[in-house]
């Protein structure tokens, strides 16, 4: 009879486990990859360089084009 008890504890107990795991898959790998990335937007392409990060800002019109340029050419030129 004992051993009845604990076998439908364990069946009880499987659904949830497997429940546990799916979501720990499902949400934590969504996370670790944000982490990765330098810039938060997923439509852009990972930032390495200042130089990328200055045509990003141009690309979206944060700064002027005289603004770009002078800034490019001072990045440039060390």
């Amino acid at each position: 009879m004992f051993i009845a008890w604990i076998w439908m504890g364990i069946l009880i107990l499987i659904p949830f486990i497997m429940l546990y795991f799916t979501l720990k898959y499902l949400f934590g790998k969504n996370r670790n990859d944000r982490n990765d990335r330098v810039c938060p937007d997923p439509e852009l392409p990972q930032i390495s360089s200042p130089l990328d990060i200055l045509k990003v800002s141009y690309a979206r019109g944060d700064i002027s084009r005289e603004e770009f340029l002078q800034k490019r050419n001072d990045l440039l030129e060390k």
